[in-house]
């Protein structure tokens, strides 16, 4: 017997043609949604910038100035950053820049469905669209971050190793799970409207807990909470990889990207068959 045919916008009928047949129908659905998620992502990014006098520059203003503020709680003795194998500022922003990914992803991302309530009511599209286009955002952002990076590798002397080219392939789990998170938060915030607010809590407190800007702890509390972080082996994973074209901890990588792509799966498939009520909660 012929299975049904279903059209990319039918996401609740996904489950009647079969496991397989459904992932392969979630496929074929994002995959056809890709012009329509370029639409969006310049939509997003020219709203954002639009009458702004800094306008892209602020993706550049934004780390630097918090670099900044812990070079100087490091040199006034406020704070112990520790020896870095690389000089500081580099360390720290090419730390930040990597983080940023995933705190304005998720930002970003989780504030996407609602966000856009009045077109999402009365559109019939595909909702995963508005997700992976918020996600876009933060990637570009790293990108111009990017061009600031070299131009300190440049300034200190740092040559990064030829390897480093594998950046985006390291990214690309780092990326799969701010995107199969703010897949969730997106559905989340539609029922609960504080998960916007606890969404920012969350990112910067986990700025002062994460490897970000000071080299991962030897010893204390930090050092467990580390091991089994997700996110501090991606960022250690992402920095090993531009500066020096090895890992470090390719076994804390590798399990990192593991659980990002089984989180990615797991929030991609409630996403889809959650569509179909998505404009009630809105």
């Amino acid at each position: 017997m012929k299975a049904e045919k279903i059209t990319v916008y039918e996401p609740d009928k996904f489950i009647k043609i079969g496991f397989f047949a459904s992932w392969k129908a979630m496929a074929v659905s994002l995959f056809m949604s890709r012009e329509l998620i370029w639409r969006l992502f310049l939509r997003d990014f020219k709203a954002k910038y639009r009458q702004s006098f800094l306008g892209i520059l602020w993706a550049i203003l934004n780390p630097v100035i918090t670099v900044g503020i812990f070079i100087f709680l490091n040199r006034s003795g406020i704070l112990n950053i520790g020896e870095t194998y690389i000089p500081y500022p580099l360390f720290a922003l090419i730390g930040i820049s990597i983080y940023s990914i995933f705190s304005t992803g998720l930002s970003a991302t989780s504030n996407s469905i609602i966000g856009a309530g009045p077109m999402v009511v009365k559109i019939n599209f595909p909702k995963i669209s508005l997700v992976i286009a918020a996600m876009g955002q933060a990637i570009v952002e790293f990108l111009v971050r990017l061009i600031l990076i070299f131009f300190l590798f440049t300034i200190y002397g740092v040559t990064p190793c030829w390897s480093s080219i594998l950046l985006p392939v390291a990214l690309l789990p780092f990326i799969l799970l701010t995107l199969g998170i703010g897949l969730f938060l997106s559905l989340l915030a539609g029922v609960l409207r504080d998960i916007i607010h606890l969404v920012s809590f969350f990112t910067t407190l986990l700025l002062f807990l994460l490897p970000v800007l000071y080299p991962a702890p030897q010893a204390g509390i930090l050092v467990t909470l580390n091991r089994w972080n997700p996110l501090s082996h991606l960022i250690a994973g992402c920095r090993d990889i531009l500066i020096s074209g090895n890992l470090f901890d390719a076994a804390g990588f590798l399990w990192a990207t593991i659980f990002s792509i089984i989180v990615f799966l797991v929030s991609w498939r409630i996403f889809f068959l959650s569509e179909p009520r998505i404009a009630e909660r809105v």
